[in-house]
């Protein structure tokens, strides 16, 4: 029986958490978690309601935030 794989390239997986909530973590070690607004090639990201965290701890709250791609951990 073959059985057929089904991989997903990054951009599929991405299109489906779009419009959801995601928590984004910097190379400095804020975090920030918001709603996935848009992300383009070079992973640069838009977030909505944005929160940021410092070592766990609620900072700030944002409307609407860019994060420059080379920023990002995952």
């Amino acid at each position: 029986m073959d059985q057929q794989k089904h991989t997903r390239s990054p951009t599929d997986f991405l299109s489906t958490v779009l419009g959801r909530q995601v928590l984004v973590k910097l190379n400095s070690g804020i975090n920030y978690r918001g709603i996935l607004a848009c992300l383009d090639g070079y992973m640069n990201i838009a977030l909505e309601n944005t929160e940021e965290y410092v070592d766990g701890k609620l900072k700030n709250r944002y409307g609407d935030t860019f994060i420059r791609g080379n920023n990002g951990m995952w």
